[in-house]
């Protein structure tokens, strides 16, 4: 749920692909011309260029280059990446069909992560720099020692990336295809994943940056010329804010609140205690599992990591934060226009009427923003909107890929091979996106099984009850020098056995229906998931804190770079002695013509062999027995100087987009 683009959730949320059977659906389809299959090409032709472009001008043969770009990512880029990232064709599905459901409350999600993407870029990702780290788990190891709680967070970012971001932007990539396209789902899928896989594999962090900006513009201009098409049909701004409210299903259930907008519909901050988020949760319960996110998440962290300075760095948190105060105007109130004008079809309330509609008995609203594409637009832009939607499924899932390669490589495979050359690093790296890859493909059927509603119902249950442990754990690593390892493990420990706890409950005793009883136990009942999410990272806190302070302080080498308090403090770390050549590499230094024309055994590989280095760009002269040092060499303590006039831009910037944010939520609060 606190994933941002999975974070939609609605009772009435959610379609299978039996869609494509639906009058709804089927109608529609017919309008896909061969324009649009044009523009559809066009957009392949466009990705693949800006990724091979970027594949030709970066280096990727070395573990900085593969997996950080070799840190020399400006500003726009790295901001376009991180906005991209996050929208996934779930956020598209979802925050268009919350919106027809609910309302506006569920832009909260959306403009907490605008705070949050600065906070990481004026104070996390400084300690994170002067710590010198590849990965989240690896600052974890540093910060506490020892190995249990980095591969802790390890396996389980592993294990969100698979179950969750992955299940939910192929869900809603799969139901956008079948609407429009009417393609099998595999077919689809497998062919989506190939292109994605081709520039991630080869291509490392730069290329899916790069093409991450190129998919950004698309999305953007997609999404506002949807915007504008949505508002001229409803008739402007005062229609939609008189019409929702009337936007009232013809069939419903008699005496329940089935089809009925919400009388809130219009405001983020709801009920402390009967609404669907209450304000003291949305502020406190939302802000901590959206703090991992976007603060310590791998796939969030590691495009602010790739920044050539932190001044860069920061441009490119401003940049998507400005971003990020988009989604509500191009996607939500698009979705609730959606609402008004085919009331019956999105906004249906009879269990039977819905699923011969949609499919799905739980509701139809996730299919408004495909009803506004397929019904409004003109051949070729109903083309830019399918390009826009695999865009956001593409960039999404490159970010995935990467990131979860880059975790299972150095914290994983490279804590239980410490001996790993970096070729065989940049090969382990590169065989984990085709894992991915496959697992992806493997895990449609359990897609397809789970109806919409009930797969969102699903990510909100693990991501609640999962983030806000780890969330803790970095926060007082980060700003509590007291903190040591035997606190932060058992902290996690704990947290995660209750959110787990609570995770198997909301499987067991699901959300009613809006005509049905709610017999749920009193604990979940009554304690909203956000609220929840306050009372899990108090119990956090409680065991971290006293563990730590019952057990040994940690060490200077522990503290020094890397808290926010000692990130300018230096110290030597006996890791950073250790003897980066190995004899074999000794031997061989002085035979460059043999090296620069061999593969790591030795052996001349054939032309083919040669054309699959040139493509992964992995150098044949990286010798087997040139192996990677435990800790990376010194950290580069320049990350933290800024140019003061650009330090001062970038601080000014700052200040008018946290005005404008808190414009922007106060008038709608």
């Amino acid at each position: 749920m606190m994933f941002e683009h999975a974070v939609m959730v609605t009772p009435q949320g959610g379609s299978s692909e039996s869609t494509t059977d639906s009058p709804a659906g089927g109608g529609s389809t017919a309008n896909f011309e061969a324009v649009d299959i044009v523009v559809l090409v066009l957009y392949f032709v466009l990705v693949l260029a800006v990724g091979f472009w970027s594949m030709w001008r970066t280096k990727r043969s070395t573990v900085d280059g593969y997996f950080l770009a070799g840190k020399s990512m400006t500003w726009w880029p790295v901001g376009a990446s991180l906005f991209a990232s996050n929208i996934g064709s779930g956020h598209l599905i979802g925050l268009a069909g919350s919106g027809a459901a609910a309302g506006i409350g569920a832009i909260a999600y959306e403009w907490n992560g605008l705070f949050m993407v600065l906070l990481l870029g004026w104070i996390f990702l400084p300690i994170y720099l002067a710590s010198g780290v590849t990965t989240m788990p690896e600052y974890l190891q540093r910060r506490f020692g020892g190995r249990r709680t980095q591969l802790f967070i390890a396996v389980l970012s592993l294990f969100i990336y698979i179950f969750t971001k992955i299940s939910v932007d192929m869900y809603a990539g799969a139901l956008f295809i079948q609407l429009a396209l009417q393609w099998n789902i595999y077919l689809a899928v497998v062919l989506l994943l190939s292109v994605t896989a081709l520039y991630t594999v080869a291509g490392g962090l730069a290329t899916v940056i790069y093409t991450d900006a190129a998919q950004t513009v698309i999305m953007l201009t997609g999404a506002l010329i949807l915007m504008v098409y949505s508002f001229v049909e409803v008739g402007g701004w005062n229609a939609l804010m008189t019409d929702y409210p009337k936007a009232i299903p013809s069939e419903r259930v008699p005496n329940s609140t089935c089809g009925v907008p919400r009388e809130d519909a219009f405001h983020i901050f709801r009920d402390p205690v009967t609404s669907d988020l209450p304000w003291p949760g949305v502020i406190v319960g939302m802000s901590i599992p959206s703090m991992w996110y976007w603060c310590s998440d791998q796939v969030i962290v590691q495009r602010s990591l790739a920044a050539k300075t932190l001044t860069h760095a920061k441009g490119g948190s401003l940049l998507a934060a400005y971003l990020k105060l988009l989604p509500f105007f191009a996607i939500m109130l698009p979705g609730m226009i959606s609402r008004i004008l085919y009331t019956d079809d999105v906004a249906c309330a009879d269990p039977t009427l819905c699923t011969q509609i949609c499919g799905n008995p739980v509701g139809c609203t996730d299919t408004a923003y495909v009803r506004l594409v397929m019904e409004l637009l003109p051949a070729g832009l109903r083309g830019l909107m399918m390009a826009v939607m695999i865009a956001a499924l593409v960039s999404s899932l490159t970010s995935i890929f990467n990131s979860a390669s880059t975790i299972f490589t150095m914290d994983l495979w490279k804590t239980f091979r410490s001996s790993a050359s970096e070729w065989e690093l940049m090969i382990v790296g590169r065989v984990f996106v085709l894992v991915l890859v496959v697992a992806s493909i493997l895990w449609i059927p359990v897609v397809q099984a789970s109806q919409g509603g009930q797969l969102f119902i699903y990510i909100q249950a693990i991501s609640t009850n999962l983030q806000p442990p780890v969330s803790i754990v970095f926060l007082m690593g980060c700003f509590w020098k007291r903190t040591n390892e035997k606190g932060a493990f058992w902290g996690l420990v704990v947290g995660l056995l209750v959110g787990c706890m609570r995770m198997l409950l909301d499987f067991i005793y699901p959300a009613p229906l809006c005509f049905e009883r709610d017999n749920r136990p009193a604990v979940i009942k009554d304690v909203h998931y956000l609220y929840f999410s306050i009372v899990l990272s108090l119990i956090t806190l409680v065991v971290v804190v006293g563990v730590s302070l019952a057990t040994e302080e940690p060490t200077a080498e522990q503290i020094n770079g890397l808290t926010w308090f000692t990130r300018f403090v230096h110290v030597e770390r006996k890791e950073l002695n250790l003897e980066l050549v190995t004899p074999q590499t000794d031997e061989v230094a002085g035979r460059p013509d043999e090296s620069s024309s061999t593969t790591p055994s030795g052996r001349r590989p054939s032309r083919l062999v040669s054309a699959l280095y040139w493509l992964c760009g992995m150098d044949t002269r990286t010798k087997e027995g040139r192996k990677m040092p435990e800790i990376p060499a010194e950290p580069e303590r320049n990350k933290l100087e800024e140019n003061p006039s650009l330090q001062h831009l970038v601080n000014v910037n700052l200040i008018i987009c946290l005005s404008v944010a808190a414009f922007v939520i106060g008038y709608w609060a």
